[in-house]
């Protein structure tokens, strides 16, 4: 009977050997395939911050030019250019010359 229950106990033994080295395998092939959509998620993320890099440089160059309008606007250059464009004001004395298309 020892035998037997020798027998037996090494038969648990590789079992329990081949389920282990079963599950090792299994954590090992998940953890690569995790590892490689984290790659690609970091290289997505990688590029979505480039993108969003330029636009807050377009926005800032945008911010720039609208700030030095804004100045330009308060000149009285500006002003003159807005009363002989859109109101057809000209200074006394001042002669305008048309085109006879």
């Amino acid at each position: 009977m020892a035998g037997k229950a020798a027998f037996t106990k090494r038969r648990r033994n590789k079992t329990g050997m081949l389920l282990i080295t079963t599950v090792v395998l299994l954590m090992f092939f998940v953890v690569a395939v995790k590892s490689v959509e984290l790659r690609e998620k970091r290289a997505d993320y990688a590029a979505r911050e480039a993108a969003l890099m330029q636009e807050i440089e377009a926005e800032e160059a945008r911010s720039e030019e609208i700030a030095e309008f804004e100045k330009y606007t308060q000149t009285k250059k500006y002003v003159e250019e807005v009363a002989k464009e859109k109101l057809g004001l000209v200074y006394e004395g001042e002669i305008i010359f048309k085109d006879g298309d």
